[in-house]
């Protein structure tokens, strides 16, 4: 019958879905840490001039 296999392949992609979004992140991110800041702090009258 069709019926059960229906119902097994609901229940897979359900359970792969669960699966995949409760699992440890894969991110390959760097551990870069903090960045120091190299720009001008704000003057208050520059941003007056424009």
């Amino acid at each position: 019958m069709a019926i059960p296999r229906i119902i097994a392949s609901i229940t897979q992609y359900i359970s792969e879905a669960v699966m995949r979004i409760f699992a440890p992140n894969d991110d390959a991110y760097p551990n870069i840490g903090v960045q120091p800041f190299t720009g001008e702090p704000y003057k208050k009258g520059s941003a007056e001039s424009w």
